[in-house]
């Protein structure tokens, strides 16, 4: 058992990741206006059978994704802690639609069982991690509960690790052969990192001489 430090150490490379976060949210505000056929063309059969899933998961999951920079910001939350409370109840209830939509969309997937059981895997793993995150704040185990909260966002930013493989599996082996094995790697890798980094920062100095 390792001793929880009071504010795990985040890396250094973070503004960007937050400005990658923030402009992914907003530019996938645009499947909710475009043809889904020119924009998302693997997405079009879930917006012809299961319209209602898809703008949910779309909609909200960039919703929870422009949240993270500001729930992850010390000022806000030693300056503005109700603020802080409110935007984490929010980004809670988006990960709760979105990932609730992202199981069943998963199941329905055209790309094959590997794309499916990673995708399923994904929304299990982002509601259940946030959900404990939740639970923690509830409780005021706050230590916890931001190391919890790592690993959600470690899933959440999902959107922004896909977004950076696709292009890279198009234009190497093509779609259809990259996108099964994107649907992990876009977040395996993320939750593996983030373990890594709260071990690493929470390592007691007994434990490292152990």
């Amino acid at each position: 058992m390792y001793p929880v430090p009071k504010r795990p150490l985040l890396p250094r490379g973070l503004p960007v990741l937050w400005f990658l976060s923030i402009a992914i949210a907003l530019g996938s505000l645009r499947f909710l206006i475009a043809d889904i056929a020119l924009v998302m063309p693997a997405m079009l059969h879930h917006a012809l059978e299961r319209p209602l899933l898809l703008y949910a998961h779309i909609f909200f999951a960039p919703i929870a994704l422009a949240l993270l920079p500001f729930q992850f910001s010390k000022k806000l939350r030693l300056r503005r802690p109700g603020v802080h409370r409110w935007l984490g109840r929010l980004y809670g209830a988006a990960i709760l639609v979105s990932g609730t939509a992202g199981i069943f969309l998963g199941f329905q997937t055209e790309q094959g069982p590997l794309a499916a059981s990673g995708l399923v895997a994904l929304a299990v793993a982002w509601l259940s991690i946030t959900a404990i995150a939740v639970y923690l704040a509830i409780i005021r185990d706050i230590a916890a509960h931001r190391e919890w909260m790592i690993r959600s966002a470690g899933l959440t930013v999902a959107a922004v690790t896909l977004r950076l493989y696709l292009p890279i599996g198009e234009l190497t082996v093509g779609f259809e052969n990259s996108y099964p094995l994107i649907c992990w790697l876009c977040w395996v890798p993320n939750l593996l990192f983030t373990e890594w980094l709260i071990r690493r920062t929470t390592k007691s100095p007994a434990a490292q001489s152990a």
